[in-house]
């Protein structure tokens, strides 16, 4: 009889608890943590089995999944004291956190030791579309582990792409990605407060700009939850400051020049150092609103 397969997941907060929910009700049992106990509730609701460490969970599943906050925390969960490195039954390890290329080499280099192998497969799309399974996911690790881990990226994400054997250059696929995204919502926001200054119509330009050639995915569907007012794409603004001062941290290691970007990682710094962290990251919205003088927002929606 076939021993039943047993995945685990790290890290249950708006992204990662949206592609854990992926991976309920299949044909293998998984197990959690999250350091936040609530979080784990639902997934036991749903069959899924909480732990109280990584290492636990290491113990328990051979493939291990990983959505975590920041390059300390991944760190801390995959090499601590109470890392998947200590598990006796994993056998590799999913980083799906943006981290950045050499905390990947990291932990990749500390999981090899124990004869874990390390996937590096960081996702772009956002909550919502985490929770549709149609995320894009970016993977780099060695072409036959990568196999046996590719039907469980399937059910978490529509897109794969594979962008090389070594772990390190999905995390530089990811950083350049998050960086122009940062770069085109600060480039909309600016845009679109001009016109509102105007006297457009916010949704009218939104129209305009998707059906043009200044479109971007930033501007014209992620900043709608602006212009809507509703302000709720489920990614922190802290967590968008910390992708573009890791981008800018690495793309200064390759010595290259990013004047325009930097300008826009001010502007989100700006924002995080003013309190807004905790809040949406459409909510630089708001930010460029004040420093203009203006309001962005559809004339049906709620002004606030």
């Amino acid at each position: 009889m076939k021993k039943p397969l047993n995945v685990g997941f790290l890290g249950l907060g708006q992204m990662g608890g949206a592609m854990a929910e992926r991976l309920l009700g299949k044909e293998f049992c998984l197990h959690v943590h999250d350091p936040m106990p609530p979080a784990m509730a639902p997934f036991v609701a749903a069959g899924a089995v909480a732990h109280d460490s990584p290492k636990s969970v290491a113990d328990a599943a051979t493939i291990v999944f990983a959505c975590l906050p920041n390059p300390e925390t991944s760190l801390s969960v995959a090499s601590g004291p109470q890392g998947v490195v200590h598990g006796s039954a994993i056998k590799v390890y999913v980083e799906m956190s943006t981290i950045g290329k050499a905390t990947i080499e990291q932990i990749a280099a500390s999981l090899k030791s124990r004869a874990i192998n390390t996937i590096d497969a960081p996702v772009t799309g956002g909550p919502p579309v985490a929770r549709a399974g149609k995320l894009t996911i970016m993977v780099a690790g060695e072409a036959a582990v990568l196999k046996t881990v590719w039907p469980l990226l399937a059910m978490i994400g529509e897109k794969i792409y594979t962008l090389g054997d070594e772990p390190g250059m999905a995390q530089v696929m990811k950083v350049v990605n998050n960086l122009i995204l940062a770069a085109n919502m600060i480039v909309a926001c600016e845009g679109l407060s001009m016109g509102a200054k105007a006297g457009l119509d916010a949704d009218m330009m939104l129209q305009v700009l998707k059906a043009g050639s200044g479109q971007s995915f930033g501007g014209c569907e992620i900043l709608r939850r602006g212009v809507d007012g509703t302000f709720d794409f489920g990614a922190a603004l802290s967590t968008c400051d910390k992708d573009v001062t890791l981008g800018l941290r690495d793309a200064d290691a390759l010595n290259i020049e990013m004047p325009v970007i930097e300008q826009a990682g001010r502007v989100w710094h700006s924002a995080f150092e003013a309190g807004w962290g905790d809040q949406d990251f459409t909510t630089i919205l708001k930010l460029i609103e004040q420093k203009n003088g203006t309001l962005v927002r559809r004339k049906t929606s709620s002004q606030t």
